[in-house]
């Protein structure tokens, strides 16, 4: 069964917060700071450094 990332990440990012709870703010924090640093000069280094 092929399953699409988005659709990979939506459930698991869910699933994380129904079932660790954190706070909203941390979740748009984190959420809102992985989008920065993918769109500035860091992105390729963290491509790099994840794969």
């Amino acid at each position: 069964m092929d399953v699409p990332l988005w659709l990979a990440l939506i459930v698991i990012g869910w699933l994380g917060v129904k079932l660790v709870r954190p706070p909203w703010w941390l979740v748009a924090v984190l959420l809102l700071g992985g989008y920065l640093i993918a769109h500035s000069f860091l992105g390729p280094a963290v491509g790099t450094a994840v794969k």
